[in-house]
């Protein structure tokens, strides 16, 4: 940043300090792999704060809360951040040794953005919260990220003229507290240094309680309030996508060879020579998947669609299965070429749709099967107590025909609940008439 260095360093270290590779100190962004540790708490710093400054003023008693709080909504490692701040600021008393600092308390500017020396006060921030955040942003801009409408105009800038975008051309890796040392502090070797040894010092800390653990909790509550707020705002429909989401993502990871109901099934042209049209339950309560029988049992059924029903085998993936209503002998080949749409399965299904979901005395389930097609039927049945809905992909022109085959062969006495336009919003509805499971 051409700034000058030095002006709050509280510790002398050697004259000629042990150069260290940059990459020793952690990548400025967290990651999987690059965590602040777990002792690392307000509480903590805080008393590491308050033994470097005895005479800390009051008013600081929280900062250590906003940057753990910042730093894990912006991604920054909040820790190095803080032993930066401890460097720059003389441990928050903005002190150079026996004279006063270039940087007042007043101006809640923790990093020095805009001091370059020669009396410049740099910027000044309303709350401790807002210098902060400009401290941590500016980390970001360091690490290579775009920062939308940054606190500090030294951000902005710095960004705008593209100041670091030669400098961020020549790494290969991410980042790190030890190169930015090297840019924010040109001409010196000992900023990266004192870094570290704050950060050593720190230590020490790490193997003591935490004086306060409530900071912790205290500086996650407005994610967690922001978390429950955003569920709460989540449509009652939610419900539904949810459970239609898991569904999908479930079926996709245990099927991606073979579309046993969520994952690949034939084109439509190898649909005749496919050996099954598999079916899958979806949300069995795993209480009741013991003694339960799979769909079909028995020879191979023509299904009347171009797909053939194995009953003596599992799709994969299919731990808990039920019998479907109505399965029993063969198909019935008469439905002849495709119908319009308002069959007078749908017409008699509109009724039930439009009542409210099954309730806990009246058991239901949700099945998928397949013949292939990108557009979704939801068919509902019932055998004794038991509703079923069941999501079957058909092929664009043929899913009146398709619908039908697969009632009169898996469904007796079915019924076209919808029409959908994909197999997620025909799941979603689905698991909003059945949420059980």
């Amino acid at each position: 940043m051409q700034r000058r260095v030095g002006a709050f360093f509280l510790f002398a270290f050697f004259a000629a300090p042990i150069p260290l590779a940059a990459a020793d100190l952690p990548a400025i962004k967290t990651t999987r792999n690059n965590t602040v540790p777990a002792c690392v708490t307000p509480g903590r710093l805080l008393a590491y704060l308050e033994s470097r400054n005895p005479r800390l003023d009051p008013r600081f008693q929280a900062i250590a809360s906003e940057y753990m709080r910042l730093g894990e909504t912006l991604g920054v490692r909040w820790d190095y951040a803080f032993y930066q701040m401890l460097l720059e600021t003389g441990s928050l008393s903005f002190r150079d040794g026996n004279r006063s600092g270039d940087v007042k308390p007043a101006q809640n500017n923790f990093a020095g953005l805009g001091a370059t020396g020669r009396g410049a006060h740099g910027e000044s921030f309303k709350d401790i919260a807002s210098g902060v955040r400009a401290h941590l942003e500016h980390l970001l801009l360091y690490a290579g990220e775009r920062v939308d409408n940054p606190v500090a105009e030294r951000t902005r800038n710095v960004q705008e003229w593209g100041v670091l975008t030669d400098w961020h051309k020549g790494f290969a890796r991410p980042v790190t507290f030890g190169d930015l040392a090297a840019k924010w502090a040109p001409g010196t070797r000992s900023y990266r240094r004192m870094i570290e040894g704050i950060a050593e010092r720190f230590e020490e800390f790490c193997a003591k309680p935490d004086p306060r653990p409530e900071l912790v909790q205290e500086a996650r509550k407005d994610k967690r309030t922001t978390e429950a707020k955003a569920t709460e705002a989540k449509p009652e429909r939610s419900a539904g996508a949810e459970l239609a989401q898991r569904a999908i993502d479930t079926g996709k990871t245990e099927s991606d060879q073979k579309r046993s109901a969520l994952g690949l099934q034939p084109a439509p042209s190898q649909a005749a020579a496919s050996a099954s049209l598999p079916l899958r339950l979806l949300n069995q309560p795993a209480a009741e998947a013991k003694g339960e029988v799979a769909p079909g049992s028995g020879t191979a059924a023509d299904d009347g669609g171009g797909g053939k029903l194995d009953r003596g085998e599992k799709p994969a993936g299919a731990a808990g299965m039920a019998k479907l209503p109505g399965q029993s002998g063969k198909a019935d080949k008469s439905t002849g070429a495709d119908k319009p749409l308002q069959t007078a399965s749908m017409a008699a299904a509109a009724k039930s749709l439009a009542a409210p979901p099954t309730t806990a005395a009246q058991k239901c389930r949700v099945w998928t099967a397949s013949y292939g097609g990108q557009k979704a039927m939801l068919i509902k049945s019932q055998i004794d107590k038991v509703v079923n809905y069941t999501v079957l992909d058909v092929n664009e022109g043929s899913e009146a025909r398709e619908a039908e085959a697969f009632i009169s062969a898996y469904a007796k006495n079915g019924a076209i609940a919808g029409q959908f336009g994909s197999q997620a919003q025909a799941l979603e509805k689905a698991f909003e008439l059945c949420p059980e499971g």
